[in-house]
């Protein structure tokens, strides 16, 4: 991604430009990561995305294991690596560990991050929910690795914020390792099931879902936008640090419209 955002991805036609940019944000590595802003000064345009691993205790797409996993301890005891690496925001990158709290919960976690971390703080829950907003969608559809039950969850955060979920599809996948061995094929097959026609975009919330690589092809595909969510962390990132959006459309409609 950070060569993507750069415009030097061999698969990217866009031109690598001049600006300085720093945001956070989740690798596809799985849920329970900590992304960060490591802002880029000099001469040198890239956008860097290095990433800070929690200790996530059990893996496991469950409600109880997820409250843990998205504990302020955990959180809380990585800061001091962010901030070493020069940090200038934050993202929790992980959904199922940001919604499961429900939207007042993930509200207090990101705060309780920013306080300690001194820094802007975000998560990939709310990076959906600004990009829905963004892409200036209302009605979208929901393909979840996630068993039912936490997909649910997901649905009820969206609807907090006016959108509108027609569709949801849970596939019971309980462990991000294994979401994470998930190739083309299957990823294709999640968004096709998971979209629905009254959808006006289709949402992948999994970081442990490999998807940088195909989201212009699953949206030529769709036709319509998808937002995935290392996509999503990493443009709420450059929304906390308040830069401009490059247009990259290998990284789908969420990084071409304006």
């Amino acid at each position: 991604m950070e060569a993507m955002l750069a415009g030097t991805d061999p698969g990217d036609g866009a031109r690598t430009g001049p600006e300085t940019v720093g945001t956070p944000a989740g690798a596809g590595a799985g849920d329970g990561v900590l992304g960060l802003a490591g802002a880029v000064t000099g001469a040198s345009p890239a956008v860097r995305l290095p990433l800070v691993h929690t200790d996530i205790g059990e893996d496991a797409h469950r409600v109880d294991a997820l409250l843990e996993m998205g504990s302020a301890a955990r959180l809380a005891a990585r800061v001091a690596d962010l901030r070493a690496r020069g940090a200038q925001a934050v993202v929790w990158a992980c959904t199922s560990a940001s919604f499961v709290f429900g939207r007042e919960g993930a509200q207090e976690q990101v705060r309780e991050l920013a306080q300690v971390a001194g820094l802007p703080a975000s998560s990939t829950s709310f990076a959906f929910a600004h990009a829905v907003g963004d892409l200036g969608v209302e009605r979208v559809a929901v393909a979840a690795t996630y068993p039912e039950d936490v997909a649910g969850l997901f649905t009820a955060f969206l609807k907090s914020f006016g959108t509108e979920v027609v569709a949801m599809r849970g596939s019971g996948i309980i462990t991000a390792a294994e979401v994470g061995t998930w190739g083309w094929e299957e990823v294709r097959t999640l968004a096709r099931a998971g979209d629905h026609p009254d959808a006006q975009a289709v949402l992948l919330p999994d970081t442990a879902l490999h998807t940088a690589a195909y989201i212009a092809r699953l949206e030529a595909e769709l036709g319509k936008p998808v937002l995935t969510a290392n996509q999503v962390t990493v443009r709420e990132g450059l929304r906390l640090l308040a830069h401009p959006v490059p247009h990259r459309p290998r990284l789908g409609a969420l990084f071409t419209s304006r």
